[in-house]
């Protein structure tokens, strides 16, 4: 407010009073009530200025500060499976509806830096005593961020093997089931508790390592070194022997992804002197796009070391599979895919070949169709070889 105001009404009330020729008591107290409505109005006026900046420094507070609500998130996926499979021994057949899987993830933002991410599934929609299903902590840790090019990690997380293991919400994939090489020998979902570091290298190349529990394989039984049958899931995991993975990805070429993954299983059964001493599982894929065609490819191979379990000619495990696949338009794609698998049962060592459709009403939900043809490598369970269809919904959100 300029001061030059009041005098200027000083001048002004004077004039005018003089004009009317008032006496001086009367001059004096009309200036005296002016001065002090003058004041008043200075009050307010600076009032209402401080009002003000106030309200904008609160506005930018607000709009600069993140809301407390937006830095936890919610998300998940879920399945549901019909599949309907005829044997050559009608005792063999299946035909039965699953919801096979429904995953919630929560997931929290303490910074920039430091992230935290979960994921808690029911299985086969029922668990408990004498229930089908199960409920698991697939994954519970906490992701930090060193530098623009490098993360470190702690805590219950998926391995960085294979294709599957890491991204495996059913629109992202063909096929109602996954694979079975990413099930029998990279036994998807596979998770572990311990800590790794990952990185990204200006030439396309990515790396992982790890230092993670590791398996308790049985060695005994119908699931005698089974390698699917040896995840702890870290519900009171051994922590005696640890294991270790390694993988490489490059994708410095457009269109092209290659992978490879080392990992060693100090003792994978978690008992000394059991014939099983050892293990080393070894894994490549690749991913190739091409306008809409797609081509994936995976092969992974096991090495145990020990007397039992080469006696039991389970110590070489290993499988391989060939996808192409066509995405017709933005909601329908068709695929084929081909595998070979070798596991430790008999009942894990198969050819089968698949195909069929998916259909995407929205990038997040997926419909899927697919038939299978599977013939098992030993003659003697040659009824349990079988033909027949599959019926998926699967969405994320």
């Amino acid at each position: 407010m300029s001061r030059s105001f009041p005098a200027f009404a000083l001048v002004l009330v004077a004039g005018t009073t003089l004009a009317q020729e008032p006496n001086l008591g009367e001059l004096i107290e009309q200036i005296r009530r002016q001065e002090a409505r003058i004041a008043e109005l200075e009050r307010r006026l600076n009032q209402t200025d401080n009002e003000l900046e106030a309200t904008v420094d609160y506005v930018e507070t607000l709009s600069t500060e993140p809301e407390p609500q937006r830095r936890t998130t919610i998300g998940g996926y879920g399945e549901l499976h019909y599949n309907n499979l005829d044997a050559d021994d009608p005792a063999n057949d299946v035909d039965q509806i699953d919801f096979h899987r429904f995953v919630l993830n929560v997931d929290h933002r303490f910074s920039d830096r430091i992230q935290f991410h979960s994921e808690i599934e029911i299985e086969h929609s029922l668990a408990g005593d004498g229930a089908p299903g199960e409920v698991e902590l697939e994954q519970a840790f906490v992701n930090i961020q060193l530098k623009d090019s490098l993360t470190a990690k702690a805590g219950l997380f998926l391995l960085p093997v294979g294709i599957l293991n890491e991204t495996h919400e059913p629109p992202t994939f063909y096929g109602v089931e996954r694979n079975d090489v990413e099930n029998v020998i990279v036994p998807t979902t596979w998770w572990e508790a311990g800590g790794g570091f990952s990185g990204i290298l200006d030439n396309g190349i990515g790396w992982d390592v790890a230092m993670h529990s590791g398996l308790a394989m049985p060695t005994t039984g119908g699931s005698a070194f089974r390698v699917r049958s040896g995840r702890q899931k870290v519900a009171k995991a051994f922590g005696d022997n640890w294991a270790y993975t390694a993988r490489v990805r490059y994708a410095g070429i457009t269109g092209l992804e290659l992978g490879a993954s080392y990992q060693y299983q100090s003792d994978p059964s978690q008992v000394p002197g059991d014939g099983l001493d050892s293990g080393e599982l070894f894994s490549a894929n690749l991913i190739f796009q091409q306008g809409d065609f797609r081509l994936k490819a995976l092969y992974g191979t096991w090495h145990f070391d020990g007397v039992d379990v080469e006696a039991a000619g389970a110590d070489e495990q290993d499988g391989w599979y060939v996808e192409p696949s066509y995405q017709l338009n933005p909601r329908w794609g068709v695929f084929a895919r081909y595998e070979d698998v070798d596991g430790a049962r008999a009942v894990d060592q198969f050819s089968q070949l698949e195909a069929g459709f998916n259909y995407w009403p929205d990038p997040d939900v997926v419909l899927k169709f697919d038939y299978r043809q599977r013939d098992l490598d030993l003659p003697s369970l040659t009824g349990r070889d079988f033909d027949g269809f599959d019926l998926g919904l699967g969405y994320r959100f």
